[in-house]
């Protein structure tokens, strides 16, 4: 085997290598693509792409201000296909194919080779295509969770430039560390579907933006309540059938691995969406529409890393734990420290994606997982410590990146609309539409 496809192997994430079937090889020694998993892997991907559109638009096009929500969903919309094509021409080769333990190689650029017989090394019973469309499904949904943080106030023309250079310079590399053979695999960091690749990844990024854009006008004055919360449950619900293919497709295979992933993330989602429910209900006396939606995605969001290595019993904690985190974050930490992040962005994706990659170090089990991929619980205390790395250096380079990305963006030709336009609504003027 090589280099590559062993530290893929240690790394896991979407690829799901650690818990591929024994290769059938044909006659010739090539891999024998089998068409159950194939089939599985066709359907994952119209799941996970479903998430984006109409999933996050209709999400996070519900919570805006009634001024904003074409705005909003067109930011989901133009993602997904700036990323599609980014992802054909440069991010895939370099998150997925061999290379160093920093950055994968180029040679899919434009997809370079890739024939119908063409197999991936990470993924050897489904065909290349389906590997590369697939993964290119969570390559789109991560900036688009990033512009929840800093939605209603950001120029479009710095939208597409930010998650452009983004996806080539912050999510190809971190995908690459983790699940393509390189560094953060190699140290055993376990991420089954996209705990530090897609959620701390997008959280980061989303405070940064928040952070560097600064608060909408008006925040804290002005009535900023969601002007259709309707949308916001249809978007959520999208987003939690969509996460079976986002989980139990990162198995890649048709098995029972992607059974079990599947089960724990429905419990780990019902078991959220009930902790800020009551929660919530404690704290305010009622329980919001928004609250019991928000801590599903909670939920779905923490149970990620861990849905390839625990059991029910680790989902339901994993769950709960989520749905209280996280209604803390996005409510009490967000007013303590200031920042504006308007749809909670981080305090759902950073923190839960945090919280779940730690406590996959925690609840992981070899009966589940696989050989040598358990956690504390299971009689390896330092897979926590392996977590917490895989978590620092996500953060840490996620951060940085985002903050260098932005600053020449604003020196360029600015982030943020003006304040005029900004209080007119960004519908009208950014994109000359209205709702009604």
């Amino acid at each position: 085997m090589t280099r590559t496809s062993s530290s893929a192997l240690a790394g896991l994430g979407a690829a799901g290598l650690l818990l591929l079937p024994a290769l059938a090889l044909a006659a010739d020694g090539k891999p024998k693509l089998d068409t159950g998993d194939t089939a599985w892997m066709l359907t994952s991907t119209a799941l996970v792409l479903m998430m984006t559109v109409p999933g996050v638009a209709l999400f996070y096009g519900g919570m805006v201000r009634k001024k904003n929500v074409l705005a909003t969903v067109m930011q989901s919309f133009a993602v997904t296909c700036l990323v599609t094509v980014l992802w054909m021409m440069i991010t895939y080769s370099l998150a997925f194919t061999p290379g160093s333990a920093v950055i994968g190689g180029t040679s899919r650029l434009f997809l370079a080779g890739m024939g119908l017989d063409a197999v991936n090394d990470l993924a050897k019973t489904i065909p290349e295509s389906v590997f590369m469309t697939f993964q290119m499904t969570f390559a789109i949904i991560t900036p688009a969770l990033i512009a929840g943080a800093f939605a209603e106030r950001m120029k479009f023309s710095a939208l597409m430039w930010f998650m452009a250079l983004w996806a080539i310079f912050v999510y190809a590399p971190i995908a690459h560390w983790v699940w393509g053979g390189g560094f953060l695999g190699d140290w055993g960091v376990l991420d089954f579907a996209g705990g530090t690749v897609v959620h701390i990844n997008a959280g980061v990024a989303g405070l940064v933006c928040a952070l560097v854009l600064g608060k909408r006008k008006g925040y804290g004055i002005d009535n900023m309540a969601p002007h259709n919360l309707v949308l916001s449950v249809i978007g959520a619900s999208l987003l939690w059938v969509g996460w079976f293919g986002f989980n139990a497709g990162s198995a890649v295979s048709a098995s029972a691995n992607a059974g079990m992933a599947m089960a724990v993330t429905q419990i780990a989602t019902a078991a959220a969406a009930l902790g800020w429910m009551f929660a919530e209900w404690l704290a305010r006396g009622k329980p919001s529409v928004l609250g019991i939606v928000s801590g599903a995605v909670a939920g779905l969001v923490a149970i990620t890393p861990a849905s390839g290595f625990v059991n029910p019993i680790g989902g339901l904690v994993i769950g709960i734990a989520a749905g209280v985190v996280c209604f803390w974050s996005a409510t009490s930490l967000k007013r303590a420290l200031g920042y504006d992040d308007s749809l909670d962005a981080f305090g759902v994706h950073g923190v839960g994606g945090f919280l779940g990659a730690i406590l996959t170090g925690v609840f992981a089990v070899e009966a589940v997982g696989g050989e040598g991929k358990k956690g504390l619980i299971d009689g390896n205390a330092g897979q926590v410590l392996t977590q917490l790395w895989g978590c620092l250096v996500t953060i840490a380079w996620c951060a940085v990146a985002t903050f260098i990305i932005l600053k020449v963006i604003d020196a360029m030709i600015g982030l943020r609309v003006t304040a005029e336009e900004e209080v007119e609504g960004l519908d009208i003027n950014l994109h000359g539409e209205t709702v009604h």
